[in-house]
């Protein structure tokens, strides 16, 4: 299936599209280091409950157009997934669903517009809040090493040495036992221009992803939200899932933890994770 475009918050996105032309919208947002494909096994669920699936290929990623800018904030990637949803035609019962940087997204977005959007699920990063403490966690400061070296000056040359060796080793470290081959090789192709590049180091150098400055109502969704961590994440620790628990407190908000999986989940147990999802944006209609 190739990719389709529109124009979107100023930028020309790529995505790709499942499911019926008439139905209600399910926007997918990946993280990094991945790409739109990384939705393979979850996009054809939805479409057969019905879902028009969108999933984009993130800001800056290509072949969606480059970031014109040296960072990217929280706001601006709220205001492209609201964005997307106007110029997709979405309704008032359409869901988005986010892993990584995608979740990030996704939290500001329902948050600023939740009249758009009925359900939210997000997939290994916990809502800003939840990851309080982090910084003076030695463990979580540990994994999060790549942060600071993605905002470091000269981080475009460190992302893309050896033809991006450092995705593969994230892939690695964050879902050990996981063959992710096929998927760094997309994100090869999508990474593989300075442009795109820059792009990519862009979200972190407009984040500092554990020291949140927003008020938390800014980050935390007033929808029904199912949260998603595997167990073995190796990006971020188990304990922020357990104190998503407190943030999410929505009455039909679920929190919950994927044993024996690691960053990349909905990769690593695709049945175990899509019939969650699944039930969970079912719960309406049941």
């Amino acid at each position: 299936m190739g990719a389709r475009f529109v124009q979107s918050n100023g930028l020309r996105f790529a995505y790709l599209q499942d499911g019926p032309a008439d139905g209600p919208l399910a926007l997918l947002l990946h993280g990094f280091p991945d790409t739109a494909h990384t939705w393979r096994h979850l996009a054809p669920r939805l479409a057969d409950l019905g879902y028009r699936v969108v999933a984009p290929w993130m800001r800056g990623y290509a072949p969606t157009a480059p970031h014109p800018d040296r960072t990217i904030d929280g706001d601006t990637l709220a205001a492209d997934a609201n964005a997307l949803h106007r110029a997709l035609g979405g309704g008032d019962d359409a869901v988005l669903v986010g892993h990584d940087w995608g979740a990030f997204a996704g939290y500001r977005a329902v948050a600023a517009a939740p009249e758009r959007w009925a359900r939210l699920v997000t997939l290994a990063v916990p809502p800003d809040p939840a990851l309080a403490g982090a910084r003076r966690d030695a463990a979580q400061v540990r994994r999060s090493w790549y942060v600071a070296a993605l905002k470091a000056p000269g981080s475009e040359r460190l992302l893309a040495r050896n033809d991006l060796a450092l995705v593969d080793r994230l892939w690695r470290d964050w879902s050990p036992g996981y063959d992710g081959a096929a998927d760094v090789e997309h994100v090869r192709s999508s990474l593989r221009s300075p442009d795109a590049v820059r792009s990519a180091v862009a979200y972190y150098r407009g984040l500092d992803l554990l020291r949140p400055s927003t008020p938390p109502a800014a980050l935390v969704p007033p929808r029904p939200t199912l949260y998603l961590h595997g167990s073995d994440d190796g990006c971020i620790g188990r304990r922020y899932a357990e104190a998503a628990r407190d943030v999410l407190t929505h009455p039909a908000s679920v929190v919950e933890v994927v044993p024996r999986a690691g960053h990349f989940l909905h990769l690593e147990h695709p049945e175990v994770v899509n019939a969650t999802i699944v039930a969970f944006l079912s719960a309406d209609a049941a």
